[in-house]
């Protein structure tokens, strides 16, 4: 998978959980440098709940699901289904904090990983692309919690 294709499908993504950093195509390839692409097997857990990853990873291609361990049912509740241009895992360039959920391919992916050594250098190589990528996962994180709260809310 070529990095343009990663760049046009967050671009297009329209979600309300979508990554919306204000991002010209030449901080994207300057972003590009930082990521690493990594294929996953349908089945193969990206994320496990209750365990610390300090990254974020772009969808590329395929779709992931998320789900809770605790859930109702012996194999968990589906929270949501990603799809390519998603975000996920971006509570690992906030903190050092266990996931609450597992994600998982439901088919074949690609996705990109910017893992918090890579980040770290991008903040001190280029703050203000840096900032923006913040502002975009926070954005993504503010999205899920408002959504979360509201399903909450709902089940009270």
């Amino acid at each position: 998978m070529e990095f343009d294709e990663l760049v046009q499908a967050v671009q297009s993504l329209n979600a309300e959980d979508t990554f919306r950093a204000r991002l010209d195509i030449a901080q994207w390839r300057s972003l590009g440098g930082y990521l690493t692409q990594h294929p996953l097997r349908a089945g193969e857990l990206l994320l496990r709940q209750g365990e610390v990853d300090r990254s974020a990873y772009f969808l590329g291609q395929g779709s992931l699901q998320v789900y809770s361990d605790e859930a109702a049912g012996a194999g968990g509740s589906r929270v949501v289904l990603l799809r390519p241009g998603a975000l996920v895992g971006e509570t690992g360039l906030f903190a050092a904090v266990p996931h609450t959920a597992n994600v998982e391919a439901m088919s074949a992916c690609v996705v990109w990983a910017l893992r918090l050594p890579r980040f770290e250098e991008l903040c001190s190589r280029m703050p203000a692309l840096a900032l923006e990528v913040l502002r975009g996962a926070g954005g993504v994180m503010a999205a899920r919690l408002r959504a979360h709260l509201m399903r909450q809310a709902a089940l009270a």
